[in-house]
């Protein structure tokens, strides 16, 4: 079984509440999520200290970033956990693993986009395999959505509202994108590896067997 980390900073909740999704993504196409949150008291003098949680990273098969967009760029606080990474970009404790990333900002004029590459540019020079989304906006959000988003915004997610990474603004559109993002990278971490995945469906109908078969 694939062991997927989802890495993420939420300031007010929203962020927070995609990467759920994107774990319930990953673990619902057979692979195991765990999620590991940026939290302020790992923050000494400006810089980030969590050697427990990089030891997780580097055991990892795939790390998914997520932050939110805070006035065009990246939140200080993922920056600092991203600096913190020199290590491991020394021991190649990260090359060849499959990256992926999500954003979050309630205002659509804020540039996502920008997070999302900076997401990217940490993937490479890690030397890691990039997951983009492998569908169409169709495929993500359900007919009559209001979502805000745009084809090509995914995996940068938006909803309008007055506060940055506010959990109520989240559009719900954006949670069931985050479930089909985890899934997705679940998958590209199976091919890489030569597994098969089997689906959501597939694997309830086994559990509901196995249960049968107990009674």
């Amino acid at each position: 079984m694939s062991n997927i980390a989802i890495v993420y900073y939420s300031q007010g909740g929203a962020t927070a509440m995609i990467a759920h999704s994107v774990a319930q993504g990953v673990n619902d196409a057979g692979a195991h999520a765990q999620l590991l949150s940026i939290e302020p008291h790992q923050l000494i003098d400006g810089q980030w200290h969590d050697e427990a949680m990089l030891s997780r990273l580097a055991a990892a098969d795939a790390i998914i970033f997520g932050a939110p967009a805070f006035q065009g760029g990246i939140a200080a606080a993922f920056k600092a956990f991203a600096d913190a990474t020199t290590g491991m970009w020394r021991a190649r404790s990260w090359r060849s693993k499959v990256a992926g990333g999500f954003s979050f900002s309630c205002r659509s004029t804020d540039d996502k986009r920008n997070t999302l590459d900076y997401f990217a540019a940490l993937a490479a020079q890690h030397g890691m395999v990039w997951a983009d989304a492998d569908a169409d906006e169709s495929d993500f959000a359900p007919r009559g959505s209001s979502s805000t988003r745009h084809a090509g915004d995914f995996p940068a997610v938006t909803a309008l509202g007055a506060e940055v990474d506010a959990a109520y603004a989240l559009d719900p559109a954006d949670v069931i994108a985050g479930k089909q993002y985890g899934r997705n990278v679940a998958a590209l971490v199976a091919r890489l590896a030569g597994e098969v995945l089997e689906s959501p469906a597939v694997l309830a109908r086994r559990a509901l067997e196995a249960a049968e078969r107990r009674l």
